[in-house]
């Protein structure tokens, strides 16, 4: 069901205002690709929004993003209802952050993708859950949990400004203003630069 011009239009200028990375082309162009999306989910959603298997396939194929434990984190980070639909107002604002978002707002973004839990710290086991994902398996004669434990601690060394033993969004934030490497120190959750 295409919605009609004047909703469209009204819906395009109102994103354009709250996303504001995007000009009216290109949410226009991001909607079109939204409403194939939806076109392509036959769940009940498809009224809103589509669902988590969409969103995973559409960031794998446009942005080559792989690592399920990333995809399913960024997913909850653009589904701000908890609804597991990515509406497209959802869709729009969560793409902006994440291609054209400053860095202020990108800080923010792969935070909440590493606070699996959303308690508003980065804990070792969050740390250690996502960096298990993300790395490549070393030979079978070296503990790769051991290895992973190690990069834990180098990180919490690193980024832990008030030694609690684990990462506020401060500690986050200091850490990447001092050295925006470490913005996905835990796993590749923006796509690449092309």
């Amino acid at each position: 069901a295409a919605m009609s011009r004047k909703r469209l239009q009204l819906l395009v200028e109102s994103l354009t205002r709250s996303a504001k990375h995007f000009n009216e082309g290109e949410v226009q162009c991001l909607i079109k690709l939204f409403d194939a999306l939806v076109a392509k989910c036959s769940s009940h959603f498809a009224a809103v929004g589509f669902n988590r298997i969409v969103f995973r396939d559409t960031l794998h194929s446009a942005f080559g993003m792989t690592d399920d434990v990333v995809l399913d984190r960024v997913f909850s980070t653009f589904d701000r209802d908890n609804k597991g639909c990515i509406t497209v107002v959802e869709w729009v604002e969560g793409l902006a952050v994440m291609l054209r978002g400053t860095l202020e707002e990108k800080i923010k973004y792969c935070f909440m993708v590493y606070d699996l839990n959303g308690d508003g710290y980065i804990s070792r086991e969050e740390m250690f859950q996502m960096l298990k994902n993300s790395l490549l398996k070393q030979p079978a004669d070296e503990d790769p949990d051991e290895g992973i434990k190690d990069l834990v601690e180098i990180a919490l060394k690193k980024m832990d400004y008030d030694h609690d033993g684990k990462l506020s969004f401060t500690d986050f934030e200091k850490a990447v203003r001092d050295e925006n490497l470490l913005l996905e120190a835990f796993g590749p959750c923006l796509p690449d630069i092309k």
